[in-house]
């Protein structure tokens, strides 16, 4: 069966050159020329993927992602910008955006891109199962995971994280006790090398001690590793 692309961008003559060549690759396309038109689209029609834009007409292009993440729409989702901004870059990619592109580009490396990232998609993280349990949660101290729903608790309370946070802190949990480097947290979560742009992976990492630690000057459960990595543990007892 065909895969379905959507593609948001302001641009007609990029949406006419990435439907043309989309559509050679084998690809169904659909296309929409600003920001709200597009995520209407992607909530209607469930495309595969989503190549959207970063500046577009109505709703920027990180608001759209926001904003289907927000509504659990987990299509993944590859942001183009004509802006080599560091900010933006880290910016999309944690409110759920999983590649990133900056224009100029080649159809083909959009292509490549494309066909990456849906073979990635299909393939979800080994859980052992004795990190499963009966209840379909993961559990460490305060902290509960559920894999299924997209939720974690935190001293019962429901943590609000952004989709890269969450598969950042299940991927953690799932290797509990394990150093991580810094480029296997990119590889595995963000399923993409970003030529070691490790400060994507930091940043995740401050934002989840902010929401899980009592003390993110002294983390009780996310731990650096120095010159390594990260660990996540199960907090020593005072």
């Amino acid at each position: 069966m065909k895969k379905t692309v959507l593609v948001v961008d302001d641009e007609q003559s990029i949406v006419t050159l990435l439907q043309y060549n989309l559509e050679q690759a084998g690809f169904d396309v659909i296309t929409a020329m600003d920001g709200e038109d597009g995520k209407d689209l992607a909530l209607k029609e469930n495309p595969d993927l989503i190549i959207l834009d970063l500046m577009l007409p109505k709703l920027d292009g990180i608001e759209v992602c926001k904003q289907l993440r927000q509504q659990k729409m987990m299509t993944p989702i590859l942001m183009l910008t004509a802006k080599d901004d560091e900010f933006d870059k880290v910016l999309g990619l944690e409110l759920g955006a999983d590649d990133y592109m900056t224009k100029p580009f080649s159809p083909r490396e959009v292509i490549a891109r494309v066909k990456a990232i849906l073979r990635r998609s299909q393939f979800q993280p080994e859980v052992k199962e004795n990190e499963i349990l009966e209840n379909g949660f993961i559990k460490i101290a305060d902290l509960k995971i559920y894999p299924e729903q997209y939720e974690a608790y935190f001293a019962e309370e429901q943590l609000d994280l952004t989709p890269k946070e969450f598969e950042l802190l299940l991927y953690l949990a799932k290797h509990k006790g394990r150093v991580l480097t810094r480029d296997q947290l990119l590889s595995s979560v963000w399923n993409y090398d970003f030529a070691g742009d490790t400060r994507i992976v930091d940043v995740h990492i401050s934002h989840l001690r902010e929401k899980i630690e009592q003390n993110t000057k002294k983390p009780a459960y996310i731990k650096t590793i120095r010159g390594l990595g990260y660990k996540l543990e199960e907090p020593k007892g005072e």
